[in-house]
């Protein structure tokens, strides 16, 4: 097969409007590519800034079908856009990346089973179908266990911690008695991230593993690089490297991991689209993990993964958005704020990258 680079003036549609496909919209900009939105939300941080902004419900085929003929590549900018959604485009334009990369990262429990095939050690783990499951995981696993939903869950949201089994009724009902899974707990001393790239031609290339820190459940800062992970820096690559692959799929596969007290890695989750964790890229690695998925998207040759200099990102997270003047005011602070019109607790409103 010929594969083709799509040349600068085209059109990249992309599904989602969030911040991710804000900032992936001002990349393509960057290298002479307008951003066509399609996203069910009105008034959208993406929308803001793209060239056109469709809204309908993913649902919406005809919708779908107008969005394809307008667009020359799609890509995602969440993964929880129905996979029939990008079934039906990827027959009309390239799709990048493909349905069966979403619909591995929709579902915990498929996830679980291919990160293992691919060679990732995981917590152990069990599909959960009713409080009896809960119980016998409990039985298996000891306590305590984790219980998540196996759809929709993101930052500690569709998850429960479950350490006795007079919590399991009330833990099942919280979580809406939805198919679930339940995973043993893994004691870690920290999480850390890889985000890698493939392009059209099976080229792949990886970011250095960062450190993640959580606050309540949320990214609340990275470290890039890690500190100290010596060889299983390039386990947690390599590693990552066969998840896209075996995928096929082209564009940008996130991995999450915890690194155990003896020194294990342990799968936790992946994200086919661009990470909070990857937001330093913007400004200290030579290609920032947007501009990375337009190439991708576009088939356009990878860029360079290096990084230029150790830096943090910072997330600001609802009403700390309005310390943007003295953020401003630091002369080592590279501001990246996200246009939402309304600050929430815990919602992410931007983030800022400084040298460490």
């Amino acid at each position: 097969m010929v594969h083709q680079m799509i040349p600068p003036g085209s059109i990249l549609g992309i599904l989602g409007g969030g911040q991710l496909g804000r900032m992936t919209a001002l990349a393509a900009a960057n290298l002479g590519y307008r951003a066509h939105i399609f996203a069910p939300e009105k008034d959208s941080p993406a929308s803001n800034v793209a060239w056109r902004f469709t809204c309908a419900d993913y649902n919406d085929q005809q919708a779908l079908e107008a969005f394809a003929a307008n667009v020359d590549s799609i890509t995602v900018e969440f993964e929880n856009v129905p996979e029939a959604a990008l079934t039906l485009l990827a027959e009309l334009k390239p799709a990048r990346p493909n349905s069966r990369a979403l619909a591995t990262a929709q579902d915990r429990l498929v996830e679980k089973k291919y990160l293992e095939s691919v060679g990732f050690k995981a917590a152990p783990f069990q599909a959960v179908d009713g409080p009896e499951d809960i119980s016998k995981a409990l039985e298996v696993f000891g306590s305590p266990i984790i219980l998540k939903t196996r759809r929709f869950g993101y930052d500690g949201k569709g998850q429960v911690k479950i350490t006795s089994s007079s919590d399991v009724k009330a833990a099942w009902a919280e979580l809406g008695q939805s198919p679930s899974i339940a995973e043993g707990f893994v004691n870690f001393t920290r999480e850390i991230s890889v985000i890698t790239a493939r392009d059209i031609m099976g080229k792949i290339k990886s970011y250095p593993a960062v450190e993640n820190r959580h606050e309540n459940h949320i990214l609340r800062q990275t470290i890039a690089p890690a500190a100290e992970l010596g060889k299983l820096a390039e386990e947690a690559e390599y590693l990552a490297s066969q998840a896209i692959k075996g995928l096929d799929m082209v564009g940008l596969l996130a991995i999450e991991m915890f690194v155990t007290d003896d020194h294990q890695l342990i799968v936790n989750e992946m994200a086919p689209r661009p990470h909070n964790s990857g937001h330093w890229t913007m400004d200290f690695a030579a290609t920032c993990q947007f501009e990375q998925l337009v190439r991708c998207a576009m088939g356009l040759p990878l860029g360079s993964t290096q990084i230029l200099r150790p830096a943090e990102m910072t997330n600001i997270l609802g009403d700390e958005v309005n310390e943007w003047p003295k953020l401003l005011a630091d002369p080592n602070v590279h501001l990246h704020l996200y246009g939402k019109a309304e600050a929430r607790t815990g919602r992410k409103m931007g983030h800022w990258n400084k040298a460490q």
